[in-house]
This record gives C-alpha cells, sequence and structure tokens, in this order.
C-alpha cells in the first residue's frame, strides 16, 4: 500500500497516455480508486492467484507490472500485463521488468507457461515480446474492454523449455532468436465492432 499514492499520481497525471490501454469496465462507471485496486492485487496475491511489481528506473516509481491468471497444476500459467511512464518509455524499464519477471514465474514460482496479450495498435508494447522473443501465438477477438470498448488482443507466449537459461540472459547476452511477427498491423483487420473496419 506505499506506493498507492505514488502510483495514483502517476496514473492521474499521464491520462492522455495511459487511457488507449486501461481496461474499463463494461457495465458501469470506470473508477481510479488506486488503493482499492492495490487492495484488489494484494487479495489476489494472499490467494496466490497474482502477484504486483512497480517498476523503477534510477530508484523512482515510474510504473507497474502485474502478474494476473495465476494458475498451476496441468496449466501452470500466468499473464502478465504493465506499463511504464512517457519519461521512460523505449530506454528498455519495461524489457527487463517483463523478462525479470518471467524469469520469477519460472524459476521461483515453477509455472510453465507466461502470456502476454497486447491491442494490435500499441506498437510500443509489440515493440517489448518482440525483444524478448515471445512467439505469436494468434488473436483473440474482443477479448479484453479497453478505453470503453472489447478489443482484439495479439496473443504472445513463453514457456520454460524455451528459456531454461532465463529470459534477461538470453535478451542480454543477444541471443533472442527471430521469430514470426505479425506484419502490416495498421492494416489488421479487427473484429471489435464486426462492422468490416480496420482499427478501432
Amino acid at each position: 500500500m506505499r506506493d498507492a499514492k505514488h502510483l495514483e499520481r502517476l496514473i492521474l497525471g499521464n491520462r492522455e497516455w495511459l487511457r488507449p490501454w486501461e481496461a474499463t469496465n463494461p457495465v458501469g462507471p470506470n473508477s481510479f480508486d488506486i488503493r482499492g485496486q492495490v487492495r484488489g492485487l494484494i487479495r489476489q496475491m494472499d490467494a496466490q492467484q497474482g502477484l504486483a511489481f512497480v517498476i523503477e528506473v534510477e530508484g523512482e516509481i515510474l510504473g507497474q507490472l502485474n502478474v494476473a491468471n495465476i494458475l498451476y497444476g496441468s496449466v501452470s500459467s500466468a499473464v502478465i500485463g504493465y506499463w511504464i511512464a512517457p519519461e521512460a518509455a523505449g530506454k528498455g524499464s519495461v524489457p527487463t521488468a517483463v523478462a525479470l519477471a518471467t524469469d520469477y514465474l519460472f524459476n521461483v514460482v515453477g509455472l510453465h507457461r507466461v502470456e502476454i496479450d497486447i491491442r494490435p495498435e500499441n506498437v510500443a508494447s509489440l515493440r517489448v515480446v518482440q525483444k524478448l522473443g515471445f512467439r505469436h501465438e494468434g488473436l483473440k477477438e474482443r477479448y479484453i474492454h479497453i478505453n470503453g470498448a472489447w478489443r482484439d488482443h495479439f496473443v504472445f507466449a513463453l514457456t520454460h523449455e524455451e528459456v531454461i537459461g532465463g529470459v534477461l540472459n538470453r535478451w542480454i547476452k543477444n541471443e533472442v532468436p527471430a521469430l514470426p511477427f505479425p506484419k502490416n498491423l495498421t492494416e489488421f483487420k479487427h473484429t471489435e465492432l464486426n462492422d468490416g473496419t480496420l482499427g478501432s
């Protein structure tokens, strides 16, 4: 909870930057009760269903990385989501955070698969998974309610076997394999509105 006030200032101070990518409530008003969101994250952590991290750059909190939908047993997987303040974007902080979190999930939590879901328009986030060598697995149509509408998301994933030496080590050593990656993103046909239009 000690970081909640700082996160609140960061989120409210970067509304235009973050709004296109934020989850929204499809059946009610949206609230930026950061303390309430932090309490929800703590409940997920207590139930071993999620983990919450801040992203620090030179000792200053400038973003957040959440691990959600942690499943154990035969599925053994989780989903990562993240955001960063504009002044820290494009400087390697997010790939580093994602790599560290993924290595933690594989090597400490003991999971088998980590997934990241990204809107096709979110070029900066797509660059993160490309840098780290997450495999493109397809499209989830109308998957998450974002910025007032159900939005399509590309699916990317890694399994532990693919990165035995560690995601961060592989990236630092410049050993990330070149993988097939979605192209012509501006021409990608979305199903969000189901009206044949491109984009959202």
